[in-house]
C-alpha cells in the first residue's frame, strides 16, 4: 500500500470544472455517435446540442487552464514511479490540448461547410463563423477528419484517466482519487 496523500485536495472550482467538463465530454461522444446514425430521428437538434455542448466545453475548458495556472494543484503521491508521473503529466496536457483544439476544429469544421445552416448555442445564442476560415466541401473534409482523430484521442485519454484514477483509489489506496471526490475524503 502507497503511503497515503495528505488531507490536500484540489479546490472546489478546480473539482466543479472538472466535473462539468467530464460529464460534458461524455455527452459529446454520445451525441457524436447518435448524430452520426441515420436511423436516429432528431438529428439536426443533436447536432445543435453537440455544437453547443462543445463550444462550452472550449469556454470552460480555457476558464480551467487559467485557474489552473494560478492555483496549483496538490502534489502527486511520493511513491509514484518516474513512468507515472510521465503518464500523468502527459495525460493531462494531452487533456487540455484536446479540450481546446477538438471544439476549435469543431467550430472551424462548421465555418467552413457550404451548408446555410445557421448555428445557435443552446438555440439561442447565434454562433458566427470562425474568422479566417476558408468555406469549402475540401476544407471542411480535413476539418471534420481532425475533429474527429482528436475526439478519438479524447477518448483514449478519458480511458487512460479513468484507469488511473480507480488503480490509485483500489490498488495504491493513496487518496489520489478522494481529493478530486470529496464525499471519499478520509476521515
Amino acid at each position: 500500500m502507497a503511503t497515503p496523500l495528505s488531507n490536500d485536495r484540489y479546490s472546489r472550482v478546480a473539482i466543479a470544472l472538472h466535473w462539468a467538463i467530464a460529464l460534458m465530454i461524455l455527452s459529446l461522444i454520445v451525441f457524436g455517435f447518435l448524430m452520426t446514425q441515420e436511423w436516429m430521428p432528431q438529428r439536426f437538434t443533436i447536432y445543435q446540442w453537440h455544437k453547443s455542448f462543445g463550444i462550452t466545453v472550449l469556454i470552460l475548458s480555457l476558464f480551467r487552464l487559467i485557474w489552473r495556472l494560478g492555483h496549483k494543484p496538490p502534489p502527486l503521491s511520493a511513491d509514484m514511479k518516474k513512468w507515472e508521473l510521465s503518464a500523468a503529466k502527459v495525460t493531462h496536457v494531452g487533456f487540455y490540448v484536446l479540450m481546446i483544439g477538438v471544439p476549435l476544429l469543431g467550430w472551424a469544421m462548421v465555418s467552413a461547410s457550404r451548408l446555410p445552416i445557421e448555428n445557435k448555442l443552446f438555440f439561442l445564442i447565434p454562433l458566427p463563423d470562425m474568422p479566417g476560415v476558408p468555406s469549402s466541401d475540401a476544407m471542411t473534409d480535413r476539418l471534420k477528419l481532425l475533429h474527429e482523430i482528436g475526439a478519438k484521442l479524447i477518448l483514449f485519454l478519458f480511458v487512460l484517466h479513468v484507469g488511473g484514477a480507480l488503480k490509485h483509489h483500489f490498488v495504491a489506496k493513496d487518496g489520489t482519487l478522494a481529493r478530486m471526490i470529496p464525499a471519499l475524503r478520509r476521515k
